[in-house]
């Protein structure tokens, strides 16, 4: 994968014809590369992977709707939920849970 030097997008492919080598050419920009026979590797940068930042963070787990449901893990009545569609429209929401007991704090989900 190459990027135009100039503009920054993403260089296109193009065959060779007759006497013409093959070349990346950029799309918005007159920018130009023939392709030698040999192509050598210019710089590899490597990919680096970006932290996620949560969908649902602690304060608003805080701040969720209760229900009377109990934690799987110390039994405790009390739990804050939210649901999310993360399947086809045709499936049921999931549902989230959080245990609003201070020492458990367990996490689970329902189908």
């Amino acid at each position: 994968m190459e990027i135009c030097p100039d503009c920054g997008m993403l260089l296109q492919y193009e065959l060779p014809h007759m006497d013409r080598p093959a070349r990346f050419f950029c799309p918005a920009c007159p920018f130009v590369c023939n392709i030698e026979s040999r192509l050598k590797m210019k710089k590899r940068q490597p990919l680096v992977k970006k932290q996620m930042d949560p969908v649902i963070s602690t304060e608003d787990m805080d701040n969720a709707s209760t229900a009377e449901v109990p934690c799987p893990a110390c039994g405790y009545r009390e739990a804050a939920y939210y649901q999310v569609q993360i399947r086809s429209a045709d499936e049921p929401m999931t549902t989230f849970y959080k245990c609003k007991n201070k020492m458990c704090g367990n996490n689970w989900r329902e189908d």
